[in-house]
């Protein structure tokens, strides 16, 4: 399958771009600096562009299976990457007939607010990271309205622990027992399995250990 992962020198993209390439695929990593991946590979191709173009995002996309979005703005609390940069990948996706689009979001956005704990729901995404968690909120119901095959991924928050693939998924927003962390290597195989996985088809999916 042809895919390119926008966002995909970040901490999740990168290992999402290594698991895809592993598994066969032929990948496309977008990012505004792409050697900053820091290897090759033969079925890897480096495309240099900014993911709040439009024309650069729908250029890249046109021949791609699948795309897949892991948009992050680095340090910044108030950057509108991740809806600006996918609202950007919806239209180039719709332009060129290009249908499966694989998006992560966070763990907390819309109904899974409930699976979240008092730090989270009042200091982090209540005052500290409240411009971000807004952006993925937009970032997800953009993606709702998108008409295409979509599935949305909402991880817990990120840890540096190899994969271990125990982790839960699925779970309701009812869910209270959870630690609210996931290795970034369990985020980046649980992208790239949705490739071939159609289980949480036009779903957000929550995961977190």
């Amino acid at each position: 399958m042809k895919v390119i992962v926008f966002g995909a020198t970040g901490t999740i993209g990168k290992r999402a771009v290594q698991k895809m390439l592993e598994e066969g695929h032929e990948v496309t990593a977008f990012a505004r600096k792409p050697e900053k991946l820091a290897f090759s590979a033969p079925n890897l191709k480096l495309h240099e562009g900014d993911a709040t173009s439009s024309a650069s995002v729908a250029s890249a996309i046109k021949g791609q299976d699948a795309v897949v979005v892991t948009l992050g703005s680095g340090m910044s609390r108030k950057s509108t990457i991740r809806s600006t940069g996918t609202l950007n990948v919806i239209q180039g996706m719709q332009e060129h007939g290009v249908e499966r689009l694989i998006c992560q979001s966070t763990l907390g956005a819309h109904e899974s607010w409930s699976n979240l704990n008092f730090f989270w729901k009042r200091i982090m995404f209540g005052m500290l990271l409240r411009p971000v968690f807004l952006d993925h909120e937009l970032q997800e119901s953009l993606v709702r309205a998108s008409g295409l095959n979509w599935t949305l991924v909402r991880p817990g928050a990120f840890t540096d622990a190899p994969a271990s693939s125990t982790f839960k998924e699925g779970f309701s927003a009812a869910e209270r027992n959870l630690k609210l962390k996931i290795s970034r290597s369990d985020v980046a195989n649980f992208l790239a399995r949705q490739l071939s996985d159609r289980k949480y088809l036009h779903r957000a999916v929550s995961i977190s250990n």
